[in-house]
């Protein structure tokens, strides 16, 4: 462990998934390393994330107006040092986040950036010689910064915040479903996860949250939900902290390739995943989840699979890549996550 090093900022500012992904590794730092303070820098959306760890103290960046563009972001660098921050973690690794490094290296300061993998990434989602093999996960590529400062991280008996029990729960079982994501080729058909909704729904000991975002999302979820009494559309109903209530208190989460699957991961709970064009194996499983846990299609129907890191990009003859995972595959797995 570095000596000098007394205080690290810590960079990541979008996406939420890629946010939450950074609480388990904080979280096990300042336990390990409870001399050294650490700083978020990120939007002030996430701030609740880092909440619940008390010895993290978040920085809100203001990327319209006080932050924006060179001379915004040397101000940022200007307030950090005035706070005595003394390195810099950058787990984003583009550009704002270089220039911001670019700063604090020229001062002197140590630094670490987070290695994307950008080439292992390509190998796996490309169509010919495609390598596939599992990647180094995220988490594990922000241990691998906090190393470089001087500053191993053990995840082998990883701590969850605690949340009060809601009293509400009773002895139901209580189940989330995160139904969305960023792009189409990671979303499990509608249709068939009105299925999947409708099937738990007939157990009455199991209470369902929906999950979403948006206006159109909302409309979506408030149509599935419809007509049945223990399935609750949360849509645009709570504040994110209120969501982190109760995801918290939730026995399983079934999500996409996407945030809600990362933000129940980093409060300890059981998490199904779904994935579509993308692949656990880029890296972006949730934390500490098992890998069986995480559905994916046919590959012998689809072999080019995966066919994306992110899902932003489509292939001919693919959409119907997801329907492989039968929704009795899903409820089968929920039922045996919940049993467990």
């Amino acid at each position: 462990m570095s000596p000098k090093i007394k205080h690290i900022a810590v960079i990541r500012l979008s996406a939420m998934g890629d946010v939450a992904m950074t609480v388990p590794v904080l979280r096990a730092f300042v336990s390990q390393h409870p001399d050294v303070k650490i700083t978020v820098v990120s939007r002030p959306f996430f701030k609740p994330f880092f909440d619940t760890i008390p010895q993290v103290h978040f920085f809100p960046i203001d990327l319209e107006k006080k932050h924006k563009g060179f001379l915004g972001l040397f101000r940022l660098y200007q307030t950090l040092k005035k706070l005595d921050v003394d390195a810099l973690a950058d787990l984003h690794n583009v550009l704002r986040s270089k220039v911001l490094t670019a700063f604090f290296s020229l001062n002197g300061c140590k630094t670490a950036t987070v290695d994307k993998g950008r080439k292992g990434k390509k190998e796996l989602t490309r169509a010919k010689n495609k390598i596939f093999k599992p990647l180094p996960t995220m988490v594990q590529r922000h241990q691998a910064v906090f190393a470089k400062l001087g500053f191993p991280t053990d995840l082998n008996d990883p701590k969850f915040p605690t949340f009060p029990k809601n009293p509400a729960k009773q002895n139901q079982k209580w189940i989330g479903i995160a139904p969305f994501a960023q792009y189409e080729t990671k979303v499990y058909p509608l249709d068939l996860m009105q299925q999947v909704i409708n099937s738990l729904g007939e157990n009455e000991n199991y209470k369902i949250f929906l999950f979403g975002g948006g206006k159109k999302e909302t409309t979506l979820l408030d149509a599935m939900a419809m007509g049945k009494t223990n399935v609750e559309n949360f849509a645009g109903k709570v504040k994110l902290q209120q969501e982190l209530e109760i995801i918290a208190n939730l026995d399983v989460m079934l999500s996409m390739d996407s945030g809600n699957a990362h933000i129940a991961a980093m409060l300890g709970i059981k998490v199904v995943t779904l994935w579509g064009a993308t692949h656990p194996f880029a890296g972006f499983a949730p934390f500490n989840q098992l890998l069986n846990n995480c559905l994916t299609p046919d590959r012998d129907k689809f072999p080019l699979l995966p066919t994306s890191v992110y899902g932003n990009k489509k292939v001919d003859g693919y959409e119907e890549a997801m329907r492989t995972i039968t929704p009795e595959r899903v409820v089968e797995k929920i039922q045996s996550v919940l049993t467990a």
